[in-house]
């Protein structure tokens, strides 16, 4: 079970789906099984920032697994913004160009589900990256290959 990074996703937009339909179709089956999701932040920054039109086209197609903080996810949300470091999430060009910010909401989802993120994201040591707030909330982080490897999937 997983919730994915945009980042992922703008790395999926090499995966051409006439190129690669086995690997699109078995991402499919992740979503279609309920294993594979996002949070609507992330949709929001693909809508902004994406220039793959195949991965708008999916993300219009699945726009159900974007989903919507809960209580429980907007607490944890809190909780990361609490440390100092992680306000770092939040940078001045996104509050000034009112763009979506969705890396606390990758890590909250994933910790109320008990789900693991994938992002292209590195651990940097004090950093405000997703990686360091999974380690901080006990939440399972991986990257695209492991991702690609754990789920077997190739073309």
């Amino acid at each position: 079970m997983y919730v994915i990074d945009a980042n992922v996703f703008i790395s999926l937009g090499m995966y051409y789906p006439k190129r690669f339909p086995t690997i699109w179709q078995k991402i499919n089956n992740l979503v279609n099984s309920g294993k594979l999701i996002s949070v609507r932040e992330v949709r929001r920054e693909l809508e902004t920032n994406c220039s793959s039109e195949h991965i708008l086209n999916w993300v219009k197609q699945y726009r159900h697994i974007f989903h919507i903080p809960t209580n429980e996810e907007c607490i944890i949300v809190a909780q990361i913004f609490k440390k100092p470091q992680y306000i770092g999430f939040v940078r001045n060009k996104n509050i000034l160009k009112g763009m979506p910010v969705a890396d606390p909401f990758i890590v909250a989802a994933a910790k109320v589900k008990k789900y693991c993120v994938v992002t292209q994201e590195s651990y940097k040591p004090k950093g405000a990256r997703i990686p360091n707030a999974c380690e901080d909330f006990g939440v399972e982080c991986i990257n695209l290959e492991s991702f690609l490897e754990k789920e077997k999937l190739e073309y």
